[in-house]
């Protein structure tokens, strides 16, 4: 299957010819996928080295100067490091972008801690006004980012190594309900979701599936958990477990709730093995998440 990655490529070089508008800014990081676009676009495919704070800071004037900046590296790489310029350069002085970032929460395993960014959303969180696309496969990257670049506001997209196996119809709003049981609630974001129909196979929850975590649609969540019979919501998360907990908990403000958050744990696993690995380490595999979901919800299956 095409990568993720990939797939930002080929998009936004077609979105390049489509929008004079747009400006694609890089930090070496995929600057391969881009060799086309910037021969016809010289002026706005602009790589500027190893120089992430910059990259930030570019599209930001960039933005001030009436463009659309796609701004693209590695997660901690694009959030982390540069976090400073991109809460001044882009919310302090109030205009759009957007951020697509590849390697996730661990895609890079084998390069380490400084390749891995587990807190990217937990870190956006800190500020006002961004939206967050986490799509589950390259068709739904596809769409999100053609999503993203059409309007004027902060948007992060976050790309990863890992994918479903099917694509959904996302749109960049609600949640889709892809099952419906008594026993409680399951959220499912990107590209876990192939791992939450497993473990929940035969277990009477209502399963939700979000590429799209802000803003959280809590109209949607309310609605599914009003449908059940117990107000318990499980968050099953590809990165910082517990990041989108205080999210369900203003949703659901008015209800008397439970929810448990599942996602990357905070302890640095030092023996960094591969990808595969960590999702098993976390227990973010299906079997993991069967033990800890079917536990909390108090739930039996086959």
């Amino acid at each position: 299957m095409e990568s993720m990655r990939d797939r930002f490529g080929s998009t936004m070089t077609a979105l390049l010819d489509e929008d004079e508008r747009l400006a694609v800014v890089l930090a070496v990081i995929s600057r391969d996928r881009f060799t086309e676009a910037a021969e016809r676009h010289p002026d706005r495919v602009i790589d500027l080295g190893i120089r992430e704070q910059l990259l930030v800071s570019a599209g930001g004037g960039l933005a001030l100067a009436g463009m659309r900046p796609v701004l693209h590296t590695f997660a901690s790489f694009l959030v982390e490091r540069p976090f400073e310029q991109v809460k001044l350069d882009f919310g302090h002085q109030g205009v759009g972008g957007v951020l697509v970032s590849s390697g996730a929460s661990y895609d890079i395993a084998s390069g380490g801690f400084t390749h891995m960014s587990p807190g990217d959303v937990a870190l956006l969180d800190t500020l006002d006004g961004w939206t967050v696309h986490v799509p589950g496969h390259p068709d739904e990257a596809e769409a999100l980012l053609r999503h993203a670049v059409r309007g004027e506001d902060r948007v992060y997209v976050r790309l990863s190594e890992q994918t479903n196996a099917k694509a959904r119809a996302v749109d960049g709003s609600s949640p889709l309900v892809l099952r419906e049981g008594r026993a409680g609630v399951v959220l499912a974001v990107g590209p876990l979701l192939d791992e939450v129909l497993a473990a929940t196979e035969g277990l009477d929850v209502t399963v939700l599936y979000a590429t799209t975590v802000r803003p959280l649609d809590g109209a949607a969540l309310r609605a599914a958990v009003d449908a059940a019979d117990a107000a318990d919501v499980v968050l099953v998360e590809p990165y910082l477990a517990g990041t989108s907990t205080a999210a369900v908990a203003e949703a659901l403000l008015d209800r008397p709730h439970r929810v448990l958050g599942l996602g990357v744990g905070r302890a640095e696993l030092r023996r960094y093995g591969s990808p595969a690995e960590h999702v098993a380490a976390h227990g973010l595999d299906a079997a993991g998440l069967r033990e800890r979901i079917g536990g909390f919800l108090r739930t039996n299956g086959r």
